[in-house]
């Protein structure tokens, strides 16, 4: 429950906060952070923070940390993640997602459910994963999509991270939904296109919502608009 007063935001609150879609996690951050500062007058040394960017085609769970509880920020981010979302088995694109092109297509004929699920169950535990090209990692001071956008070749360094459950939800050629539960440097979209490969096929990620961070649940959060409608009428 939040309590909405100065007080308590300078003292310290957790907001959850559904993403919407196209959104970034900054321009989600802003929106909250510039209705608190506006309705409780506060200067530009109001502290706040997400702990955990979404790509902007992703909706779903955003924790935002308040006043001194942006010292947990660092915890927050360290919790497994769960994820749902869609891949699209048979092409791939350059970012993995829908924000560019579709550069190549695979067969899928000899792909079936069985197939789909069996491949699920090689990517639990701890594997090795290569993050996007297009991601906000950073290489000589430079985002790496910075680089990738200007059409240069970037060397991404793999890194070990762990998926605790991995379930297909869906299976409808050429798309299967799926629910995933990861840990903190996983990216789904990275999980798409490694996922494809294992099928000799291609895939990238089409639809992703972020459901949970620890214990924290999309169910119980609130879209930037809504809280701060609700900030807008306390008194």
């Amino acid at each position: 429950m939040i309590t909405q007063t100065k007080e308590a935001f300078l003292e310290g609150q957790v907001l959850l906060i559904d993403k919407p879609h196209e959104w970034s996690s900054f321009q989600a951050l802003n929106k909250i952070k510039w209705a608190i500062r506006k309705k409780f007058d506060l200067n530009k040394k109001f502290k706040i923070g997400h702990a955990g960017t979404l790509d902007p085609l992703a909706t779903g769970l955003l924790i935002i940390c308040t006043g001194k509880f942006t010292k947990r920020i660092p915890e927050l981010q360290g919790q497994p993640k769960e994820y749902t979302g869609t891949f699209h088995l048979g092409a791939t694109t350059p970012s993995y997602d829908l924000e560019t092109e579709i550069d190549a297509t695979f067969p899928t004929d000899h792909i079936n459910k069985k197939l789909v699920e069996e491949t699920a169950q090689k990517f639990l535990g701890k594997v090795e994963q290569i993050p996007p090209v297009f991601s906000a990692l950073k290489k000589d001071g430079k985002r790496l999509y910075e680089l990738a956008r200007e059409g240069k070749t970037v060397e991404v360094k793999s890194r070990t991270i762990e998926i605790s459950a991995f379930e297909i939800t869906r299976f409808e050629l050429p798309e299967v939904d799926f629910r995933v539960v990861c840990s903190k440097g996983t990216y789904i979209r990275s999980l798409a296109h490694d996922f494809g490969k294992s099928l000799n096929s291609g895939a990238y990620l089409s639809a992703l919502r972020r459901t949970k961070i620890g214990s924290y649940n999309v169910d119980n959060a609130v879209t930037p608009h809504v809280f701060n409608e609700k900030l807008m009428e306390t008194g």
